[in-house]
Formats: C-alpha cells, structure tokens, sequence
C-alpha cells in the first residue's frame, strides 16, 4: 500500500534528522490528536474492546464479541474499537443491535479493509501510538479477545500503565480463554516469581462468561465525577467528525 503515513513513520523511526522535519513530524501528530478529539469528545463513557481483525462472521470469538458487547451496551456505555474488521467489527455490531453508539478509531493498513459498516462515529487516524491512546482516553473498561501482536500489545501497554498509576485502574477483561492459555499461564508465573505483584491482578478477569463479565464491569467501571451512564439511544444528535448511514 502507499500510504504517505506509512512512509513517514518509517523516516522517522530510522534516527535523528533535521529540526525542522522533526518539528513537522510534530505538528502532523498534533492535527492527528486534534482530529480524534474533535471526533470524539462528546462520545460519553465507553468500554473498548480489543481484538483480532482476522476473524470472520461464523467464527466463535466474533459471536461472542458481539453478545458481550451488545450486553455492554445496554448498561450504558458506548463500544469503542479499532473500527476495522473481525473483533472489532463484532463488537460494533452488538453495540448497534442493542442501541448503544458504536465508536471506532480506524487505522488504514495493508492487511485490512477499512472501517467496518457498523460505526455510528468514526475518526481515521495514521499513527498507531495516536490511536491506542484516544481509545484508552474515553474508556473505563477494557475487554481483550482474541488477535495478534497489535492486540497483545494494546493489553500489555494499557496494563503497564494501569499498573504504574498512568491511568486508573479499570477493570480488564480477558475473554478467549483457551486461546490465552499460554499469556494466561506466563501473566501468572510473573506472579509467582514476583516480577509484578500480586495486587497488580485484581481488576485482571480471565473468563467466557458474557455474565460474569457484565457483572464484574458494572462493580469496577468507575465513572469520572459529572460523567453519567444513559440508556442506550440512538446518536445522531452527536457532534463529531464522522457521521455513518445518514446519521
């Protein structure tokens, strides 16, 4: 894919240039935050789900992604994903079946297809450090299906930063149990050989049970003071940047 983005972001990871073209680089992630906030502010509290873009409609992680998410939904809360195909797909689909705004922050790579038809607000951004932090930016819970390195690398970074206090500690869900066996498995031997702590678990649930998820998110989610839960409605009325179906 040509994608000018792309590019630049490789120039820019090979080492120091001149100081202008750093100040540009700069300047260009500045409009990239600007976009997202633009996009996004008025959103209400979400829980984001992560997830592998790779899965189709008849597998089992995509038909649980959109039940958990649908049940999500009808606490309150808007889904925000990646905004692109598999998980995230199915998660935004479970947010709009069940009337809840479905959000996402889409990414243009080579391996995916663009944002997925089931967003009722959307910003597309070009840089993946921009995009991990607007969907950690407006989500008070996390759930992490199955997927690749991209997704294995947002668990782990929103968990390191839980762990040191960089944002709260919001509940995190792990779903896909057998297929996290083995991270499952490590993620607890770090316990026992204390490189984290044992506290640093708590809010870590490992399950399939879409109730059990429901339950543990609507005792842990806690909701910034002047931020409220509403039922799920349709959000048309929303200002931001992208608008789908005729919204």
């Amino acid at each position: 894919m040509n994608n000018p983005f792309i590019k630049e972001e490789k120039k820019f990871l090979k080492g120091a240039r001149g100081r202008w073209i750093e100040l540009k680089y700069i300047g260009g992630v500045f409009i990239q935050f600007l976009r997202g906030f633009r996009g996004l502010h008025f959103i209400g509290p979400c829980v984001t789900v992560f997830g592998s873009a790779r899965f189709k409609e008849d597998h089992p992680y995509y038909d649980l992604a959109r039940r958990v998410s649908a049940e999500i939904g009808k606490l309150g809360f808007a889904i925000m994903t990646g905004g692109g195909p598999g998980i995230m797909e199915a998660a935004n689909r479970g947010a709009r079946e069940a009337g809840a705004l479905s959000v996402g922050c889409n990414i243009v790579l080579p391996h995916e297809e663009g944002h997925n038809p089931y967003l009722d607000r959307f910003v597309t951004l070009e840089y993946f450090f921009v995009r991990k932090e607007l969907l950690r930016k407006y989500s008070f819970a996390f759930i992490v299906l199955p997927g690749g390195f991209g997704t294995l690398d947002e668990f782990f970074e929103t968990l390191t930063l839980i762990q040191n206090g960089k944002i709260d500690r919001f509940p995190m869900v792990v779903m896909g149990v057998s297929f996290h066996e083995a991270a499952i498995a490590h993620v607890r031997h770090m316990v026992a050989e204390k490189t984290i702590s044992p506290e640093d678990m708590d809010l870590l649930l490992f399950t399939d049970s879409v109730e059990e998820v429901v339950a543990h998110i609507s005792k842990h989610a806690r909701i910034s003071p002047g931020i409220k839960l509403e039922p799920p409605r349709k959000a048309a009325w929303l200002l931001g940047e992208k608008k789908l179906n005729g919204a």
